[in-house]
């Protein structure tokens, strides 16, 4: 074959602008790889030594995102002395001793992108200290019925976001259920709070700042009428402080309600003002929160409030991690009320005048997503209003005749979160 100069230089020419052209055209866009199901959940909030499932079950529905499910299956045993007097009908009466379940419950989240949901639904038990304590069944039915929380968010940007629905209060420290908690039973200052509510919030997060507005319907009882907020600021890894509190704008008659809302919604603390101060410091194996807490409720005669009160209140919650699966949890409280006991009047504890002392202890064991733990607690009560038999009266503290100014709680507790 032969091959001239000319056509030479010409096959020469013609591949080297293949090959610039070749050289000048844009690569092909890389593939987007979309990481599903690794968003970070927030809820149900985690505040003990009972941890979140680190791999939660996650699907992708088409069109809308990735949807996580979870859960928690626990059950407790208990006896008490000295139970609180028998109730008047229809409500049910407190045991000395009960098996139950604490927690058969469900939830179902969109935790990322703007528009997001968290749902949570099922029959639950919330124990307290000092304290009439009903069955799941009676609790549920009585609080917040099987859907206690179900709300609907949407994130403008890294800063900011609104929600509202029914959601859990922006009121103190321990959370409602009791696989969130170091504890088996809520504390004294707890039984003030408000747990659940409806409304709307907006919250704000800026680096170590956060804060949150609510407009809600205070202790559930569908009357948008209180503001709540909560500010906390992190210090570091180790320290965090925070402020939180909320009062009734208005006035909430709740004695025309019905029992279910009634009992959710108490008549006083319905009607309060609360403010609470906290701090937690948690480094290596130790957590350690103590608070402050002062709430007050003026008198109104138009709903029912015959004289003013108020409570103050301080709580210490403390954890020691031994090793990855034993831990022991403790608590200390002390609260009182305002008011003469020999006067009578607004009673927000054991009557007007009353105090009452806290000590409370929990051993906690957990292996995968399973934990059992058991519970010591005391409650002491002071300055008590003691009934009279022979007049037909009760006194305003424990016990079948409310003359008792002790209650010493033995528990069990075990079950799985996923």
């Amino acid at each position: 074959m032969r091959f001239t100069l000319s056509s030479l230089t010409v096959a020469l020419l013609s591949t080297g602008s293949a090959l610039a052209a070749d050289l000048a055209a844009p690569a092909p866009a890389p593939v987007a790889v979309v990481e599903r199901c690794k968003a970070t959940l927030s809820l149900p909030a985690y505040g003990g030594v009972i941890k979140p499932n680190p791999n939660p079950s996650c699907f992708t529905l088409g069109g809308f995102g990735d949807i996580y499910v979870g859960g928690a299956i626990t059950g407790y045993a208990y006896t008490q002395t000295n139970p609180f007097p028998f109730s008047a009908a229809p409500l049910p009466s407190d045991r000395a001793a009960r098996v139950d379940f604490t927690n058969i419950q469900g939830w179902i989240q969109k935790a990322d992108g703007p528009f997001q949901f968290y749902v949570q639904a099922g029959a639950y038990a919330i124990p307290a200290l000092g304290f009439l304590n009903y069955s799941a069944l009676d609790q549920t039915d009585l609080l917040f019925s099987p859907l206690p929380v179900a709300f609907g968010k949407y994130v403008f940007n890294d800063n900011w976001s609104i929600q509202g629905g029914r959601m859990p209060t922006l009121i103190g420290t321990e959370a409602p259920f009791t696989f969130q908690n170091l504890n088996i039973s809520r504390g004294l200052l707890f039984n003030q709070e408000n747990i659940i509510n409806h409304g709307v919030q907006v919250n704000y997060s800026d680096g170590p700042w956060s804060a949150s507005v609510a407009g809600t319907d205070g202790f559930f009882s569908g009357n948008i009428s209180w503001l709540t907020g909560a500010v906390t600021y992190k210090l570091d890894d180790n320290n965090t402080f925070g402020i939180n509190g909320g009062l009734n704008l208005d006035r909430t008659d709740v004695l025309s309600r019905s029992l279910r809302y009634s009992y959710a919604t108490p008549l006083f603390q319905q009607n309060s003002g609360i403010l609470s101060i906290n701090y937690t410091y948690s480094n290596g194996p130790w957590t350690i929160t103590p608070y402050f807490q002062y709430t007050n409720v003026a008198r109104d005669f138009k709903i029912g409030i015959a004289e003013g009160a108020s409570t103050y209140g301080g709580a210490v919650l403390a954890s020691y991690a031994f090793n990855d699966n034993f831990a022991l949890a403790g608590r200390v409280e002390y609260i009182a009320q305002t008011g003469d006991r020999f006067a009578g009047g607004t009673s927000l504890l054991y009557g007007a005048g009353s105090s009452a002392l806290s000590f409370t202890v929990t051993p906690t064991f957990t292996f995968d997503r399973y934990f059992v733990r058991g519970e010591y607690s005391r409650v002491q009560l002071y300055d008590i209003s003691r009934g009279d038999l022979a007049f037909g009266t009760l006194g305003t503290g424990f016990g079948r005749t409310g003359n008792r100014t002790s209650q010493d709680r033995y528990m069990i507790e075990g079950g799985i979160t996923f």
